[in-house]
């Protein structure tokens, strides 16, 4: 590719790509109202005026400016330029991108950035869906991208970053919040041990095991986890995630086996 591309936020994500896409010899025009476009990317006034002229454009802010930036863009579009969105935003919001990219006849890609930008640049995994999706893996994959392409709407990619990240970051909650009660009671490096234990000896059976157990035993859990809630209440640590295990085995008791969906 020689051609043209827009990138919209030049943080930590589009800064980056900002400059692997001028590496990789492209026109790369920036625009963000609050960091400086540098080195060889051109700076745009506005994001339209970034998307003029481009073939490509990355829209890589946040969620509560995807639509912002995509209405702000819409006046600079040309024929044939393809709008693709990397925000972290829910699926109904792609959803809603998507609708008003089509009412203006603009191709639209929804972009889910799979894992940390930092140190990966470009070559971050990226996972694409709706009508531009092609389009993008075309355009950025000669480039050193790694863009996969999954047929259907717009909102499916995102959808499937969410349902990832629920685990992810709810794991990674967990794992803070009970090394800091640990620290607390003096014996962080003990519970680290086990942590990273469990961790390492992961394979498909845990997975069952952990939906199994939550439903079978969840009267029990939830009294436990009552417990564990006020014993760092007298650690003097926040148990958000506690209280929410809490909250989820206490309704899990109620319903029973009213949710076989989530048990094999």
């Amino acid at each position: 590719m020689t051609g043209t591309v827009a990138v919209l936020g030049l943080g930590e994500a589009g800064g980056a790509f900002a400059r692997d896409l001028v590496t990789a010899g492209v026109t790369v025009r920036g625009y963000d109202p609050a960091v400086a476009a540098t080195g060889e990317v051109v700076a745009a006034e506005s994001e339209a005026d970034a998307a003029r002229g481009a073939d490509l454009v990355l829209s890589v802010n946040s969620a509560s400016a995807a639509l912002d930036a995509l209405e702000a863009g819409l006046a600079g579009l040309g024929p044939g330029t393809a709008w693709a969105d990397l925000n972290t935003a829910s699926p109904g919001t792609k959803r809603r991108l998507a609708t008003l990219a089509a009412e203006r006849g603009v191709a639209f890609a929804d972009v889910a950035i799979m894992a940390p930008v930092p140190g990966r640049g470009l070559r971050v995994p990226m996972l694409a869906t709706g009508p531009a999706a092609d389009t993008v893996a075309a355009l950025l994959n000669p480039l050193g991208a790694a863009v996969e392409v999954m047929p259907g709407e717009a909102g499916l990619a995102a959808e499937r970053k969410l349902l990832r990240s629920v685990f992810f970051k709810g794991m990674s909650a967990a794992v803070v919040e009970a090394l800091q009660a640990a620290r607390a009671a003096g014996c962080e490096d003990w519970l680290r041990k086990i942590v990273v234990g469990e961790l390492t000896a992961a394979d498909a059976a845990t997975v069952d095991r952990l939906v199994d157990g939550s439903h079978r035993h969840a009267v029990r859990r939830t009294a436990e986890m009552t417990a564990a809630a006020e014993m760092l209440g007298e650690l003097g640590v926040r148990h958000d995630v506690a209280t929410a295990a809490r909250d989820q085995l206490r309704h899990l008791a109620r319903v029973g086996s009213e949710a076989p969906e989530l048990r094999r």
